[in-house]
């Protein structure tokens, strides 16, 4: 989601898993990154990573709003691709600044959905995502060489220096079943009228999905064990991040605005 700028009173324009064009002066800031990165985390700070080398950076708020800039991709304008082949990068040149420790570097071959099956040559780039990808997964990336970009400092780039593609996140196939096997569950405020389920809210369910692969996005979030059906039960089959039982807490005591587990509200004395 968005960050919020309590002190400036404005909301960034920046979310999770958009690719961004930073100006220079805040590329230099961050000990020279790549102008083109992606933002990994919204918390009270931006965070940032290029994808290609690994560098890290974060800014506050205020360094956000005195330098602002824009996603030139956002999430629903990723496109899939699938992975064709992967090699590790084992030797990596690093310069001075701060490098993820969660990534592994990886020199990809990857197809659009649209190509498989044709002759279409397979692109290469380089991406972040080594760890967690193989031979024939599905990821979403941002389509560089065929993406008509509205943005002045990106326009002032050289082309020549930008991958064709920048890969940001894997697809977990399976996301119907995915959402039902979930073993953890939010509390939350809600409207009377509204109806949730595991499949109706799918930016809600895209949260979900990113506490499950993000540890630190969740380490201040309270989760609540979930009873699940037997029903239920395949979906425990599913190949995709999970959050650990020893993470979950037992819930509590219902208080007036609680829901159950199919989203209807109750109140203070349910159940007497």
């Amino acid at each position: 989601s968005s960050g919020i700028n309590a002190e400036y009173g404005e909301i960034t324009r920046i979310c999770k898993d958009e690719v961004v064009c930073l100006p220079l002066s805040v590329s230099r800031y961050l000990n020279h990154m790549s102008q083109v990165a992606i933002c990994t985390r919204i918390s009270d700070n931006i965070h940032l990573m290029d994808p290609v080398t690994l560098k890290i950076g974060q800014l506050n708020a205020g360094q956000y709003f005195r330098d602002q800039f824009d996603a030139i991709c956002h999430q629903k304008q990723l496109r899939e691709f699938m992975v064709m082949n992967i090699e590790p990068v084992r030797n990596q040149d690093k310069q001075y600044g701060s490098y993820s420790h969660k990534h592994r570097l990886a020199d990809v071959w990857v197809l659009p959905l649209n190509s498989l099956g044709t002759d279409d040559e397979e692109i290469h780039t380089r991406t972040h995502l080594g760890n967690i990808i193989q031979e024939g997964d599905y990821v979403l990336g941002f389509d560089v060489a065929h993406a008509v970009v509205n943005n002045a400092v990106f326009d002032k780039l050289k082309q020549s220096q930008l991958p064709d593609i920048i890969l940001v996140k894997k697809i977990y196939s399976e996301k119907v079943k995915r959402n039902k096997g979930r073993n953890f569950r939010l509390k939350h405020l809600r409207n009377n009228s509204v109806a949730e389920t595991v499949t109706d809210d799918g930016d809600y369910n895209d949260f979900l999905e990113d506490l499950e692969e993000d540890p630190e996005l969740r380490k201040n979030i309270n989760l609540y064990k979930r009873q699940k059906p037997q029903w239920m039960a395949e979906a425990e089959e599913v190949i995709a991040p999970k959050v650990g039982v020893e993470e979950l807490l037992d819930d509590l005591v219902l208080e007036m605005g609680d829901a159950d587990e199919d989203g209807n509200m109750l109140t203070g004395d349910a159940g007497s």
